[in-house]
Order: structure tokens, then sequence, then C-alpha cells
């Protein structure tokens, strides 16, 4: 149950919200605070409730758990409980589902579960990679670190992510505005023309058909166009968040002349963060393949990281299912993964090989416009090109017979 509560503490009275039982469990909460509790009242999140809606259409956002891992780290090494973190770190929050989800983690740890429990019953919001490093913690008798760890490692994730997307808004940006243009071209300019051709009844090259067809369809049916692309585009997306879909899309990303080496490179990235993250969290090499398959977007790196984890429970060494996946990731990932299994230095050389990668993307998005902008170029002047052609040739053959 939500209550809003007005509470006093060190002479000061403020006011505030949090999820219990029951109203003994609230003033047993802020008794334990060290506040003393004014009045109470209940809220009931009806379906017609802004709260309601809220909570159920919101999500937690990757940087919301960076926050999280990191608070509860500094909170726990400062010698607060874990109960005490929890119910701090859910006030600090203003996301509603998160403040759920945290209560829900302070409800089963405070009747004895582990945290890793707690965690395990929220994996919709927390990742594997959040629960293994946990896990390892508690058992270690070291959480603080390992929530530390885990802060890092999703840190340099989501950081990298950031990058990628943008360095699309740019390619993006401009694709736009060429579609714009094309549009008001087509429903403006041409039919002009087009109408000037049927008057002096002109001979039209096949082109310049083409661009009144085009012009027409846009022109006539405005609305049924509009309609049509935006099921075209619906659909494409549904197709692409299905299986088939995902297999489709990784493929293409990783046959593009332009992407597929950065692809090859933001996925080697993933893996050897992962490995290395899980490994020096004491997480075995066989678990953190597993977990690391679950980090990669690619669906060919997915499957590679799944049978490596099944190669290494049959008695193969990393590196040597790693060379059955050559193609796949960079030869140099292949090789000083290798270096690092001879030497009995695996952890420390993902980290080395992480870092490589993380910035070979940084510096590769960094110079992406610079990259894609002739492509670009080229891809405009072709359209404007072909438009040209296509609407100067019937002129320039009216001109001629006059």
């Amino acid at each position: 149950m939500r209550f809003i509560y007005k509470a006093k503490k060190d002479g000061k009275i403020y006011e505030g919200s949090t999820e219990a039982r029951n109203r003994f469990e609230v003033y047993q909460n802020l008794k334990a605070e060290g506040a003393k509790l004014i009045s109470l009242k209940r809220v009931d999140a009806g379906i017609f409730s802004f709260e309601y809606w809220n909570e159920k259409l919101s999500t937690v956002p990757e940087h919301e758990i960076i926050l999280f891992a990191d608070n509860m780290a500094t909170m726990l090494s400062a010698g607060l409980s874990l109960s005490r973190a929890l119910q701090v770190t859910a006030k600090q929050t203003k996301n509603l589902k998160f403040q759920k989800v945290i209560s829900k983690l302070n409800h089963a740890v405070s009747t004895g579960d582990t945290l890793f429990s707690a965690l395990a019953k929220q994996k919709g919001v927390f990742n594997d990679i959040f629960i293994s490093m946990v896990r390892s913690g508690e058992l270690s008798g070291n959480l603080p670190q390992a929530l530390k760890s885990v802060a890092k490692q999703l840190d340099r994730i989501y950081t990298l992510k950031k990058k990628i997307k943008g360095a699309m808004i740019y390619p993006s940006i401009i694709l736009f505005a060429i579609f714009g243009v094309g549009v008001f071209m087509m429903t403006t300019v041409v039919p002009s023309l087009a109408k000037t051709f049927k008057e002096m009844d002109a001979e039209l090259p096949a082109s310049t058909k083409f661009v009144m067809y085009i012009s027409d369809l846009l022109s006539e049916h405005f609305i049924m166009m509009g309609l049509l692309s935006f099921a075209f585009i619906t659909a494409s997306v549904m197709f692409l968040r299905t299986e088939k879909g995902a297999w489709f899309k990784s493929k293409l990303f990783l046959t593009i002349p332009l992407i597929k080496n950065l692809t090859r490179e933001i996925n080697a990235a993933y893996a050897a963060r992962t490995l290395s993250s899980l490994l020096k969290s004491g997480v075995d090499i066989v678990e953190s393949s597993r977990i690391a398959a679950d980090v990669v977007q690619n669906r060919y790196f997915k499957e590679s990281l799944k049978k490596i984890a099944e190669d290494l429970q049959k008695g193969r060494t990393f590196t040597e299912s790693l060379r059955d996946f050559e193609k796949l990731y960079p030869i140099m990932f292949v090789e000083l993964m290798a270096v690092g299994e001879e030497t009995g230095s695996s952890s420390d050389m993902m980290t080395k090989v992480a870092d490589y990668y993380e910035e070979e993307v940084n510096e590769k998005t960094k110079n992406m416009s610079t990259i894609v902008e002739p492509f670009l170029m080229l891809f405009i002047g072709v359209a404007v090109g072909f438009f040209a052609l296509a609407m100067m040739t019937p002129m320039y053959s009216i001109t001629q017979s006059m």
C-alpha cells in the first residue's frame, strides 16, 4: 500500500510518500530513521489516477540502475545497514516504478532474504551481470565493492551506447531532411511541370514518367500513402523485434561495409568488459560466458558466447573455442585472449582488450559524421541529378522543337 505522511526530524517538518504493508510498518520505518510521525494517509492509486498509469507505463532507465548501485555501495561502505540504505535510495529516486522495485527489495531483505535473491525476483529491472556480481559480493563478504564494480561496469556500457547513438544523429537528420524536401518537391514542383508537359504534348522519357508517377501518387493519394508508409514502418519495426528480425538485423550490421568492423568492435568490447568484471568478482568462466551472451547486442555474438560456454563445460579452453569464431571476432581480440589464458591473467587481459576496443569505438564514433558525410553527399548528388535530368530533358526537347 502507498502512504503519504508528514514527519518531524531534527526540528524540521517534512512530507513524503512510501510503500508499506500497513500503517505500523510506516511508523517503524520512520522511527528507525529518527523521525516522528505527525500524520499519515493511505493513497489508493486507482486505474484513473496519474500515479497508476505513470507507474504502469514508465520504465527504469539504465542511469537509474547505475546510480542505485553507486549510492548503495557508498552507503554500505559508510556503515549503513542494507535495509536502511535501500530506504534512503527509494526516497532519492523520482521514478515511481523504480521506487516500487526498491521497496520490494527492502521488504524482501527485511524478512530475511539476501540482496541477491531479492534482485533475482526483479530480473525485468536488474540484468544478469548485476545479479551475479552482487551474489559474488555477498558470498565473499564484500558487497560494497561488488556494487561499486557493477556500477562502473554498467556505466562503461551505458556510455558506449550513448556515443553510438550520438554518432547516428547527424546521418539521421540529413536523411530525414532529404526525405522531407523530396516529398515537398513531388507534391508542389513536379505537378506544375507535369501540367506543362501535358499541355505541350511533349515526348517524355522513362525517368520523367517515373517521377511523375510518384508525384501523382503523393499528390492524389497523400493520406493513403502516408498510412501505407506508417504501416510499412510499423511492420518493419515489429519484424525487427522478432527472432528472425533480430537475426536479419545482426547479419545486416555485419555485412554493410561502413559499419561491419564497428559492429565487431562494439560487441567485442561488451564481451570483454563483461567477462573481465565477472571473473574479477569471482564468477566462474562458464557462467561469465553465459551472462556475456546476454549483454552483447548481435545475435551471432550471442550464439558464439553460448557455444563457448558449452565448449568450456566439455573441457575445451576459452581460446580454443574462440578460434572457431575468428571471422566474427577481431584477430587482435582472439590473440590477446590467448596470451591472457597462457599467462594465467585472463581477467586482466580482458580488461585491457575492453579498454582498447572501447577507445577504438570512441574514436570511430567521433569521426562517424566525417566518414558518413561523403556517402551522404554522393547519395544526395545522385538523387538531385536524377531528378534534374528527369525534369530538364523534356523541357530541353520542347525548346528544341519550337
